[in-house]
């Protein structure tokens, strides 16, 4: 049976007319899965318990809830979901002060296999979803308290490009949650052909996995510098406006003795120097069978500071949920 969830206003319209209900049904079925966010097709008080039976007969609705909690020591939560190819994945809520953010997963596993990410070892076991990516966000206890939500959990979201545009546009929809696109950021490796898709359709921020700005050394990183040189991502990026609302920002991760030296950050200033961003530097968190020193703070300081000097706004992120195995390039259900 198909899932109600995830689908948007105009397949909601094609499926009431399929079953031969009045058109308004579908803007009544909307309000029910995401305004209302309902457990149940019998939670629909407003259909008439003859449509509702009808629904029943060919569809689900399509929640499921979390199947495993873990809490950090620093408030942090990662929840385990189960998926429809009977594997699963995870979310992560962060709250922080008067910010409310869920990380939330796009594919089951990954096929990118980036040299320091435990998703990337785990393989790839399928897509998720519009509504299993929704379902992660509509069925954690924190939901309705939520004021950021960042595609940045397992998976390459260019990877699964059209499930990803259909629950953007459910999130930021009138007929759906109505979340303003700032709210909302999408992160990439780079896959050019969704990227190109994304910044001609979307309007929600964007998050580039840099890491290196060397060819070579990033591809010893990540192999799709292979496929799609970070050059031409960078080039792709300079055709759209990002001065306004709209922000791009790209993520990198500090190796200690690797690319955290004062010289990878003027190589980088000179990549960026041409597109309004912020850098983004993360620690590395260390992952079983894998040879990568992390960054000493004293370093990870001063590539901060080197990169600010230089005009190009730069944080060193927060560590959150580590303990949990929660944190950035972490993530992974292998052993669930």
């Amino acid at each position: 049976m198909e899932f109600l969830l995830g689908k948007t206003i105009e397949e909601l319209k094609q499926l009431v007319k399929d079953l031969g209900m009045p058109a308004f049904t579908a803007k009544q079925l909307a309000d029910w899965l995401y305004k209302k966010k309902v457990s149940s097709i019998d939670e629909m008080t407003n259909i008439s318990v003859l449509y509702r039976n009808k629904l029943k007969e060919n569809y689900l609705l399509g929640r499921k809830e979390h199947i495993k909690k873990q809490e950090s020591t620093d408030g942090t939560i990662k929840y385990l979901f189960p998926t429809l190819n009977q594997h699963s994945i995870e979310s992560v809520y962060i709250p922080d002060k008067e910010r409310a953010t869920l990380c939330v997963s796009s594919q089951v596993g990954c096929k990118m296999n980036c040299l320091f990410c435990m998703t990337g070892k785990q393989g790839f076991s399928g897509q998720l979803t519009s509504g299993e990516i929704l379902n992660q966000i509509i069925s954690i206890p924190e939901s309705d308290s939520l004021t950021n939500i960042v595609f940045m959990g397992m998976g390459e979201p260019l990877d699964n490009v059209n499930e990803l545009f259909k629950a953007l546009e459910i999130l930021t929809a009138d007929y759906g949650f109505a979340w303003s696109p700032k709210r909302i950021t999408v992160s990439t490796i780079g896959v050019i052909p969704g990227l190109k898709r994304f910044l001609d359709e979307s309007k929600v921020h964007l998050a580039v996995s840099l890491h290196s700005p060397y060819h070579t050394e990033r591809l010893s990183l990540m192999p799709i510098e292979k496929a799609y040189p970070f050059i031409e991502v960078l080039n792709l990026i300079k055709q759209y406006d990002f001065s306004h609302q709209r922000r791009v920002s790209f993520e990198y991760i500090s190796f200690g003795g690797l690319n955290d030296d004062l010289k990878h950050a003027l190589a980088l200033s000179k990549l960026l120097k041409d597109i309004p961003c912020r850098v983004n530097l993360i620690k590395y968190h260390s992952i079983p069978g894998i040879d990568l020193p992390a960054s000493n703070p004293e370093a990870m300081i001063a590539f901060r500071d080197f990169l600010n000097d230089k005009g190009i706004i730069c944080t060193v992120r927060s560590s959150r949920g580590e303990d949990i195995l929660a944190a950035c390039g972490m993530l992974s259900t292998n052993d669930k």
